[in-house]
């Protein structure tokens, strides 16, 4: 299965089980990359915010003009820091932003619940390390893109270069098809 990416500097389709590494230096831009994203060539879509709530993600959503019925939202921060949470059918939680397990359970359950073209953003990569390690994020990050391949799917990981010493950016870098570089002034190179 292909799937169009209209992202600047992309190639125009890329092949189902393909992850993406969006790398930015700070969150400002990403939004626009993330949506354009999501909202092409899609079937339903994953949210996984480890840097927002599920209210957080709907709103960027809604900004974007993103439509939201084709959304699935996996909230890592409310239960941990005690904000009420609604339940339904396109939300979910997990105990807290460091529960890789919990997180990569969450996206083998959206995969499998659906059908068609399925898209995943992670955002973000850099939070998720911050609450659990490098080391176990990117093994994490390691399962979650083999899922993608597994169910034919595509996904977009966010990933702050400032934040991460240039080794650890070059592991995360080397699993991925694809790398799209987000510059200070929103300039896009890629890389695929």
């Amino acid at each position: 299965m292909e799937y169009s990416l209209e992202i600047d500097e992309t190639p125009e389709t890329v092949p189902g089980g393909t992850g993406v590494l969006l790398l930015h230096p700070s969150t400002g831009e990403t939004d626009r990359i993330d949506t354009d994203f999501l909202k092409t060539d899609t079937d339903h879509f994953l949210v996984v915010s480890t840097r927002t709530t599920a209210r957080e993600v709907r709103q960027k959503l809604e900004y974007y003009d993103v439509d939201e019925s084709r959304a699935d939202i996996l909230d890592t921060l409310s239960i941990e820091r005690g904000y009420s949470r609604r339940s339904s059918d396109s939300v979910h939680y997990v105990a807290a932003p460091d529960d890789l397990d919990g997180i990569v359970e969450q996206v083998r359950r959206f995969l499998d619940a659906h059908d068609g073209k399925l898209r995943i953003s992670f955002d973000s990569v850099t939070e998720l390390a911050y609450y659990a390690g490098e080391e176990p994020t990117l093994e994490a990050t390691e399962r979650i893109l083999n899922l993608l391949e597994e169910h034919d799917a595509v996904g977009l990981f966010h990933l702050s270069e400032e934040v991460h010493d240039d080794d650890v950016v070059a592991d995360f870098r080397a699993l991925f098809d694809g790398v799209i570089d987000l510059d200070e002034d929103g300039t896009v190179t890629a890389e695929f």
